[in-house]
């Protein structure tokens, strides 16, 4: 799939800039497999579950996925797991059906004490990742989204998605905790304070130009997806 996005990308680059095409620049914003695959099937098998969520530090890599400049988001990636069929079948019936996942821009509601509060500045259409389980998948976008510098490119997960770095840790029996380190940080658009009931309930951002608080954050895990960016020249 990777040989395809490159055509689809050049193919865009040309149709959208014409003339201005050898002055544009290619960009990928974030790395799905920076620290790691997807835990699942082992365990822990920790997954993003209905919720807008980004990446907020990866290691020494803070804002790994803070747009470097205005252009188009013209395709993303996701690292995804293979979680067994019983894994599958527990969260195909507690979290709102089969796998899927979306592109969003997020936009700071305020630059002043801002909070983590973001609006919804575009989406791509959902995509079924059902059949890529176990893969590292690309989809082309039908319709590029515009971003501006300093926008956060998030995952939507109106579901359920196998997209989550948690390695386990020494000697936990709950499965339920992950070891990547405590700089190893990303937000929901949950509030906050959040307990474990508020991953089966639907915070998931899916409507333009409404705002939300991205009040929780997670640390010792890392989500696996990423953006590619066509910049305006």
């Amino acid at each position: 799939m990777k040989r395809t996005l490159v055509t689809i990308a050049t193919i865009l680059i040309a149709a959208l800039l014409g003339p201005a095409a050898a002055s544009a620049k290619l960009t990928e914003i974030g790395n799905p497999t920076a620290q790691g695959l997807p835990s699942c099937p082992k365990n822990p098998c920790l997954v993003v579950s209905r919720t807008t969520g980004f990446q907020l530090q990866g290691g020494r890599v803070k804002d790994p996925y803070l747009v470097p400049r205005a252009g188009s988001i013209v395709a993303f990636t996701v690292a995804l797991g293979k979680p067994t069929a019983s894994q599958t079948r527990y969260f195909d019936n507690n979290l709102g059906g089969k796998a899927s996942a979306r592109i969003t821009v997020l936009r700071p509601f305020a630059r002043r004490r801002n909070n983590f509060r973001f609006v919804v500045k575009g989406q791509s259409s959902v995509v079924n990742l059902v059949p890529y389980f176990g893969q590292t998948a690309q989809f082309a976008l039908t319709q590029s989204l515009p971003v501006n510098r300093n926008d956060i490119v998030a995952l939507t997960v109106p579901t359920w998605a196998p997209t989550l770095v948690c390695p386990p840790v020494p000697g936990d029996t709950t499965n339920m905790k992950c070891n990547l380190g405590q700089d190893s940080i990303w937000r929901a658009s949950r509030p906050k304070p959040c307990s474990n009931g508020e991953a089966f309930q639907q915070f998931a951002q899916q409507r333009l130009n409404v705002m939300a608080q991205y009040a929780y954050e997670y640390k010792t895990a890392r989500m696996t997806y990423s953006a590619t960016l066509i910049s305006t020249p």
